[in-house]
C-alpha cells in the first residue's frame, strides 16, 4: 500500500513540476500555487490543483493548452488536474477551458458563464468558487517566488527543491514569510 501511496502521489508532484517549469515561461503568468489534498498526509489524492495568477491581457490559449496536457498525462494514471486562475488583483476568475476549440456556441455543454469573452477562460462560478483567503494567501506559492504559509510533506518538499535547480534561476527561495517573499519579488 505504501508504494501505492508514493506512486500516486510521484505522479502527481512529477507533473506539476513538468506543468510550472512550462508555464513559468509563458507571457501573461505572474505566479503559480499548489493548492489542494496534495498538500496534506492523504496517501493517494484524485488530482493535483494548481492556482495560476495571470496578467489582466493575458493570452490563456497557451496555458489552456499545457492545462489540457497536464490533464492528459494524468489521466492515464486515473488521476486528473484543475488549472484555477486569478487575477493580479487576486480575485478569482475561474479555470483553464478543457476545451481545444474555445468560442461561444461551439459546445451546447459549456457551462462558461460568459464563454468566449476571454478566450479559454472557464468562468463556471456557479459550479465552483475558491475562496477569498485560499487567493490572497494560497498553501504554497511555487514560482517565481517560493512561499510556505503551511507545512508541507515531504515528498512536495522535494518538489520546491527540484524547482531551485540549475533550469529555474528564475525561483526564489524563502523562509516562509509573505513579507519576505514580497521583498524578495520587489528587490529583482
Amino acid at each position: 500500500m505504501n508504494e501505492d501511496r508514493e506512486n500516486v502521489r510521484d505522479t502527481l508532484l512529477e507533473a506539476a513540476l513538468w506543468f510550472v517549469q512550462v508555464i513559468a515561461r509563458l507571457p501573461g503568468v505572474r505566479r503559480v500555487a499548489l493548492i489542494g489534498s496534495i498538500l496534506s498526509d492523504r496517501t493517494r489524492p484524485k488530482d493535483i490543483d494548481l492556482l495560476v495568477y495571470v496578467a489582466d491581457d493575458a493570452d490563456l490559449a497557451s496555458l489552456a493548452s499545457v492545462a489540457r496536457r497536464l490533464q492528459g498525462r494524468l489521466q492515464s494514471h486515473s488521476r486528473g488536474a484543475d488549472v484555477f486562475l486569478a487575477g493580479e488583483d487576486r480575485q478569482y476568475l475561474g479555470r483553464t477551458c478543457s476545451w481545444k476549440v474555445c468560442q461561444p456556441g461551439i459546445r451546447a455543454s459549456c457551462d462558461a458563464l460568459h464563454c468566449g469573452r476571454w478566450p479559454y477562460l472557464h468562468d463556471d462560478l456557479a459550479t465552483i468558487r475558491l475562496p477569498d483567503s485560499l487567493i490572497a494567501a494560497p498553501p504554497l506559492d511555487l514560482w517565481p517566488v517560493v512561499v510556505r504559509r503551511c507545512q508541507v510533506p515531504v515528498d512536495v518538499e522535494q518538489l520546491v527543491s527540484r524547482l531551485h535547480g540549475p533550469h529555474n534561476d528564475a525561483v526564489e527561495q524563502t523562509a516562509g514569510s509573505p513579507s519576505l517573499a514580497a521583498a524578495a519579488h520587489r528587490g529583482r
